[in-house]
C-alpha cells in the first residue's frame, strides 16, 4: 500500500511511519546499548518494585525518561530527547549536564555518560555486560556498535508514542492489577501487562529475574522493532502460564498469527499501518488475545474489568 493510500484510509493521527528493520538495524543496535547503559544505572539506583517495574523507561513529549531516581539525599533523572537528539541528566539541585546523541561507539558513550554522572557527584558502578542480546560485548569494549541515524530514531520514537497512547487506552478497561505502559531497555520493547490476581506455578529452573517477573498469572502485550526470526517490527501478545488451547485460538485481525517457537501471537506493524484504521486493528489484537488468555485461564473477568467504559475515558473521568 502506498503512503498516499494509507493517508486516504487513516485519520491524520493514524498515519504511521514506515519502519523497515533493515533500514536502521545498526542504529537500533547502538541505541539499544546506550539505553542499557542508562538503564543499568536506573536499576542500580531505584528500589525494587514488583515484577521489576523499577527498571523500565517511560515516554515523554520529547523521548524517554528514567523518571526520578533516588541518590543519597537528592534525585537524578536521565532523559533521551529524540527531537533535538541529546541526552540530559538533571538533579534535584538544579544541575544539568547534556550530551549530544550522534554517531559514536558504545565505548565512547559509556565513558562520557559515566564521566557526566561523576561531574554531578553521582558515583555508581554498574555491571557492564549487556542483557538479553546474543554475543554481548562489555560496554567499555564495544567499538562495533557506533551508528546513529537521527531520522530513523525519530520515526521509531513517533511510532512508540502512538503505541503508548493505544496501550494506555486499552489499559484503562481493566481495574485489576496491571502494569504501567513502559519501555524495557533490556528487550527494547514497550509493553503493558494484566494480572489475573492469582500466583503462577513455579517455573522449574527459572532464574531470579524470571521468577520475579512471572510470579503471577499474566496476559501481556507489547511492540518491538524486530530481530532474529522476525525481520520487521511487530506487536506481540502472550499468556504466562499459557493455558491449554491458547495457541489454537482465532484472534483478530486476520493478519495475526501464533508463533510456536516464541509462544506468542504476533501482528506485524506493516499490517497495522496498512489497515483502514490502525488504531482499531491494534485494539482488536489486544482485546482478542486478552479474551483468549482470560477465558481459557478462567479469570474472574466480571470483577477484573471495568463495566460500561466508553471510548473517551479522559472526558468521562473529567465529568
Amino acid at each position: 500500500m502506498t503512503p498516499e493510500a494509507i493517508r486516504s484510509r487513516a485519520s491524520d493521527d493514524e498515519v504511521l511511519p514506515a519502519l523497515p528493520f533493515d533500514s536502521w538495524k545498526d542504529t537500533q543496535a547502538t541505541l539499544h546499548m546506550w539505553m542499557q547503559i542508562v538503564g543499568k544505572v536506573r536499576l542500580k539506583l531505584s528500589p525494587i518494585v514488583n515484577h521489576w517495574w523499577n527498571v523500565p523507561f517511560y515516554l515523554t513529549a520529547r523521548g524517554m525518561t528514567t523518571s526520578a531516581m533516588p541518590y543519597k539525599q537528592r534525585t537524578i533523572e536521565v532523559q533521551f530527547d529524540f527531537i533535538d537528539h541529546k541526552l540530559t541528566i538533571t538533579t534535584s539541585e538544579g544541575r544539568v549536564v547534556t550530551m549530544p546523541l550522534a554517531a559514536e561507539s558504545v565505548a565512547d558513550f559509556y565513558k562520557k555518560f559515566m564521566a557526566a554522572l561523576t561531574e554531578l557527584g553521582v558515583i555508581v558502578n554498574i555491571w557492564t555486560t549487556p542483557c538479553e542480546v546474543p554475543n554481548p560485548i562489555p560496554f567499555e569494549q564495544d567499538r562495533v556498535h557506533a551508528a546513529y541515524d537521527p531520522e530513523a530514531v525519530h520515526k521509531f520514537w513517533r511510532t512508540v508514542v502512538w503505541v503508548d497512547q493505544v496501550f494506555k487506552e486499552f489499559r484503562a478497561g481493566f481495574q485489576g492489577k496491571d502494569s504501567p505502559v513502559h519501555f524495557f531497555w533490556g528487550s527494547f520493547d514497550i509493553a503493558v501487562t494484566r494480572f489475573s490476581g492469582r500466583p503462577a506455578p513455579e517455573r522449574p529452573g527459572a532464574d531470579s529475574i524470571t521468577r520475579e517477573a512471572y510470579s503471577h498469572e499474566v496476559s501481556s502485550a507489547g511492540f518491538w522493532p524486530g530481530g532474529g526470526d522476525i525481520q520487521g517490527p511487530a506487536f506481540y501478545s502472550y499468556a504466562a502460564p499459557e493455558p491449554a488451547g491458547f495457541a489454537e485460538q482465532r484472534v483478530r485481525p486476520e493478519a495475526a498469527f501464533y508463533h510456536p517457537q516464541m509462544k506468542e501471537f504476533l501482528l506485524m506493524y506493516d499490517d497495522v499501518r496498512g489497515a483502514a484504521s490502525p488504531k482499531a486493528a491494534l485494539t482488536e489484537f489486544l482485546q482478542s488475545t486478552y479474551d483468549a488468555a482470560a477465558d481459557l485461564g478462567k479469570w474472574d473477568r466480571k470483577n477484573l474489568e471495568r463495566q460500561h467504559l466508553g471510548s473517551n475515558t479522559t472526558s468521562q473521568a473529567s465529568r
